[in-house]
């Protein structure tokens, strides 16, 4: 689990207004009228709270630092989805889960179906309980276009572009290998699948979900490939790392990132008034795995195997009213 430092996100801001520059020219607020996620527990609100899972975070230390307190955000205060729709001058998305019929109905700023433990493929995570895959995020999507969305538009053509205005950010994959590839006793795929096979069907059922959600109505894409997840710090203790990161594991997202790239351009050629924004995720981790005194030199930023809070090594959470690091702004995790 990776509690997730509001210094670190908060500094990336202006990178994501160079990003999403081409879809409006300049950074003014609001930018879009709508900003829909879908994800893992780096972007969950509060969805895991309505299911049942060991996969929770609505327990201290867990929203030490937001406002409302533990909310269900696996962090200790802003996950970057927050970030990203303060700047886009939108409310914070709440969780579908949360949502009663009423509210769904009403709510046209956008909604966060994010699942911690999630994953593109519907088996992985569920060695922990019930989540939302990346299959079930969109299937609620597809019901909040068909029932919740229309009564707020006079026309359908209206709710299309509406659609089409608002930001889609999909952040998923990471679980595909923590919590299903990497756990050979509890999933076949890595008995059934070679490492390159492996990311080549995640890369090729993830392209075909943002179809999906193209087909809806979406058009405008924020998409993030994987982290070093050798670099993590429950991967570095379940794997009883020593020094360094695990580098094998490494190579498995960098085979999956390798391949991101050319999916995501074959997406924006193939779909007509699309624009995706790659998001690399990969290469601002790496550099701080593998070089974490530069990293506090340079953005006063830890990054080794002790994390911020206490944390199971076999579910990567943190346990439940353990007292955190003090400094929470120069840890990355």
């Amino acid at each position: 689990m990776q509690v997730n430092m509001s210094k670190t996100f908060s500094l990336s801001l202006l990178s994501l207004c160079v990003l999403l520059h081409p879809f409006w020219g300049k950074c003014s607020s609001p930018l879009a009228p709508a900003l829909y996620i879908f994800g893992d527990s780096l972007i969950d609100s509060g969805n895991n709270n309505f299911l049942a899972t060991l996969s929770k975070a609505n327990y201290a230390p867990y929203g030490i630092d937001f406002p409302q307190g533990p909310t269900g955000r696996f962090t200790n205060g802003n996950t970057f989805v927050d970030f990203l729709a303060q700047f886009l001058g939108l409310p914070f998305a709440p969780p579908y889960l949360g949502l009663s019929v009423a509210q769904k109905s009403n709510t046209t700023t956008g909604i966060n179906f994010a699942s911690g433990s999630a994953g593109i493929l519907t088996e992985t995570g569920t060695a922990m309980g019930m989540n939302l895959a990346l299959q079930e995020q969109i299937k609620l999507f597809q019901e909040t276009v068909n029932l919740y969305l229309p009564g707020n538009f006079k026309t359908e053509d209206e709710l299309m572009e509406y659609l089409s205005n608002s930001i889609f950010v999909v952040d998923i994959g990471s679980n595909d290998y923590i919590n299903n590839y990497l756990l050979p006793e509890q999933y076949t795929s890595s008995h059934l699948y070679s490492p390159e096979q492996f990311a080549n069907i995640l890369l090729k059922e993830l392209k075909r979900h943002l179809q999906d959600l193209y087909n809806l109505g979406a058009r405008k894409f924020l998409v993030f490939n994987i982290a070093d997840l050798g670099c993590t710090p429950g991967i570095i203790i379940r794997e009883n790392i020593t020094s360094g990161c695990a580098e094998e594991i490494n190579q498995l997202a960098y085979l999956y990132d390798e391949g991101f790239p050319s999916m995501i351009q074959n997406l924006s050629t193939s779909l007509e008034n699309s624009t995706f924004v790659q998001g690399d995720i990969y290469e601002s981790s790496l550099a701080l795995g593998h070089n974490p005194f530069k990293s506090i030199a340079e953005a006063g930023l830890l990054t080794d195997e002790n994390p911020c809070c206490t944390a199971s090594n076999s579910t990567f959470l943190c346990f439940k009213d353990v007292t955190p690091c003090l400094d929470r702004t120069v840890y990355s995790y």
